[in-house]
């Protein structure tokens, strides 16, 4: 059995990789970290668990042969608790969610899951193992202090800057971190005083060609390029945006790979920038970030392949 942790708004993609399974009689169990609260039955001892849903169906850690950690989502508390509560409620969830997780870690994971934690949160850690193999990063300042961002942006910046949170503010319905980047230029440099209530991330603006979504799985790489040259994100605006298949620079592709074992990550989406003068910039990589589109627009088979990772490490690890 091989299990999905996903959430209950999650559809298409995960869809795919249960039809897929299905398509090879494999079975598996669909969890939705949403939903691992007061619905479902819960047990964990120190060396096994056990879930039964609402419908009655009950998994037994024993039976897990593999983890598709897709998208995670947090508990979510009853409609009708008192708000003094809610964040006992959300933190004991949370926490024998992660006594269940760690469980299985022994298994195969897409991604292991301290792995995918450590590089998830920390940007700044992603940008230096990224140039530390050779790939281009943007000058970075992850900062609130009002005097050195605006140094950075006259010095490093040219007087035109992105910014954005390190974290996220939304999800779209998918599960997608939402965060708007948006421009820093004289138009709107005197608001940077209230940096201080929230730090942000300052990098130049870099003219480009196209963005670049690219799904990395162990190695093989699925690259999307999207023609937006003039917006900041194309997640915000995608009106008369189009996808289209792009290959990679053979360099590119050794410098994400050697990155991405570094990392101790399966898998990854990856961002990065094609400039107009022809480079290549690493932007992020998020472990559980969206390729539905990739897989609807493309054709890339990003879902089956996902699935036969884990069936052969599964093989591997049972040798």
């Amino acid at each position: 059995m091989i299990l999905c942790i996903t959430h209950s708004q999650d559809f298409y993609t995960v869809d795919m990789f249960f039809d897929y399974l299905s398509s090879k009689n494999i079975s598996f169990y669909r969890l939705n970290s949403d939903q691992l609260n007061h619905s479902q039955k819960i047990n964990v001892s120190p060396h096994s668990f056990t879930i039964t849903d609402l419908n009655g169906n009950t998994i037994y850690s024993k039976d897990i042969k593999a983890v598709w950690h897709r998208k995670a989502w947090r508990v979510k508390p009853p409609e009708d608790l008192d708000e003094g509560f809610s964040g006992i409620f959300i933190n004991e969830y949370e926490t024998l969610k992660t006594n269940l997780f760690s469980l299985l870690e022994h298994l195969p994971w897409i991604n292991p899951l301290e792995n995918e934690k450590k590089i998830d949160a920390n940007k700044m850690l992603q940008l230096s193992i990224a140039e530390k193999n050779g790939l281009k990063i943007p000058d970075t300042l992850f900062s609130n202090d009002e005097v050195q961002i605006r140094n950075f942006l006259n010095e490093k910046c040219n007087g035109k800057a992105v910014a954005k949170l390190h974290g996220v503010l939304s999800k779209n319905m998918s599960g997608e971190n939402m965060v708007s980047t948006v421009i820093i230029d004289q138009s709107n440099i005197e608001n940077l005083s209230d940096v201080i209530y929230s730090p942000m991330i300052f990098q130049p603006y870099i003219e480009k060609e196209y963005e670049l979504r690219i799904v990395y799985l162990d190695g093989e790489f699925f690259a999307g390029k999207i023609n937006n040259s003039e917006n900041t994100d194309w997640r915000v605006t995608q009106e008369n945006y189009f996808w289209s298949g792009d290959q990679l620079p053979q360099e590119i592709e050794m410098n994400l790979n050697s990155m991405m074992k570094e990392m101790g990550l399966y898998f990854g989406a990856i961002d990065m920038i094609k400039s107009t003068d022809g480079a290549y910039y690493f932007l992020e990589v998020n472990p559980q970030g969206e390729w539905g589109m990739l897989q609807k627009e493309l054709g890339f088979p990003i879902a089956e392949r996902i699935a036969d990772h884990l069936l052969k490490r599964i093989e591997d690890h049972e040798e």
